[in-house]
């Protein structure tokens, strides 16, 4: 069986510069990918199926069903095949799991099903499935542009620990509507990004440079995900972020020590939360 890793991924800034025509947000991001992966297990079969070994999933719902059929389309393939989904990921939890399963989808049925296609087809297919998807074709440190289809590599950030806090389900459902709160005094023109950009080149990058205008909104919108944030603070959380436009916190440090001790200390509080560390392009799969 051929096994992809779909890793999380959580924006290190978050920038939106305004609405598009098309209603979609234009954005200026830069995205991080961790080690905090789906599995997806793929065989070939006489027809198409998906399971999982979570409850919750729903191959229905769940871009991994879109993408198979959109490459099968494609490639204008007959075979059938058998996806495995092994969830590590939390839903809706803004860490991009959904979207990285579909690029993983894409990876793996490209492999098993011939003729192989190039990266820029695989892009293609990637935009059309959703914002997020074309960023996990590639994963590493990347700078998103546009609706999040407009993708450029960054030098990797230095091998960091990542300590995540996932609210409860309510709260996510809640910040499903952050985009329609933002405001045009919310919008920025991507220089905060443009700042972590030149970091990450000169090597000077520091969580004290992260942004994610979603902030803006999502404390005052729903106050218990402060009474969570003020909560990671207390148990020694330094430059506490949103990780996405969805309720899961993160904070980064440099030393894997004293990132096992929040992440302890988060689960003795009967917390949600995961340890990760960062991933760079070559750890992809």
């Amino acid at each position: 069986m051929l096994t992809v890793k779909a890793p999380a991924k959580i924006n290190l800034t978050l920038e939106v510069l305004g609405k598009r025509p098309d209603g979609f947000h234009e954005i200026r991001s830069v995205i991080q990918a961790i080690d905090l992966c789906d599995n997806l297990g793929f065989s070939l079969s006489d027809k198409f199926e998906v399971s999982s070994d979570t409850p919750d999933f729903d191959a229905e719902k769940s871009l991994v069903s879109t993408a198979a059929a959109l490459l099968q389309r494609f490639k204008g393939c007959s075979q059938g095949a058998r996806i495995e989904v092994e969830k590590h990921i939390p839903f809706s939890s803004g860490l991009g799991g959904d979207s990285s399963d579909a690029a993983a989808v894409l990876l793996g049925l490209n492999q098993l099903w011939p003729p192989e296609l190039k990266p820029a087809n695989l892009l293609e297919l990637a935009k059309r499935l959703g914002s997020d998807v074309p960023f996990f074709l590639h994963g590493g440190t990347a700078l998103v542009e546009g609706r999040g289809e407009k993708i450029a590599p960054l030098p990797s950030l230095p091998h960091s620990w990542v300590v995540l806090l996932v609210p409860p389900s309510e709260v996510a459902e809640k910040t499903k509507q952050l985009y329609d709160r933002l405001k045009p005094s919310h919008y920025s023109g991507g220089e905060i990004t443009d700042v972590v950009v030149v970091g990450l080149t000169k090597g000077t990058v520091s969580p004290s440079m992260f942004f994610n205008t979603f902030e803006n909104v999502a404390y005052g919108f729903f106050p218990k995900l402060k009474v969570y944030k003020e909560h990671f603070l207390k148990l020694g959380a330094e430059n506490v972020h949103l990780a996405g436009s969805g309720p899961t916190l993160f904070s980064m440090l440099e030393d894997k020590a004293p990132a096992e001790e929040l992440y302890q200390r988060c689960k003795d509080q009967g917390l949600k939360c995961y340890l990760a560390a960062t991933l760079s392009s070559l750890d992809r799969l």
